[in-house]
């Protein structure tokens, strides 16, 4: 079986592993940047529909009272 993978001709292997590994590492920075851009818009999104609601919507009491009750006071504080 043939081992022709010296894509870029140089006959050079040291480039050859060079190449295979600036590849690599550009195709994980790719897909770190597709993360962070799927990221950024979800809280965009997120940000959109915060500022469409009524500012009366963040005044309101605790939806979850069961939840408030469990917490300590200063935990209490900390959370507003």
């Amino acid at each position: 079986m043939s081992n022709n993978h010296d894509f870029l001709r140089s006959g050079n292997t040291k480039s050859q592993l060079f190449a295979d590994t600036l590849a690599l590492m550009t195709k994980g920075a790719g897909y770190a940047l597709g993360l962070c851009v799927i990221l950024g818009a979800t809280y965009a999104v997120l940000i959109g529909i915060s500022a469409l609601l009524p500012p009366e919507s963040k005044e309101q009491p605790d939806p979850n009272p069961a939840l408030s009750q469990l917490l300590t006071e200063p935990e209490q504080a900390r959370l507003i």
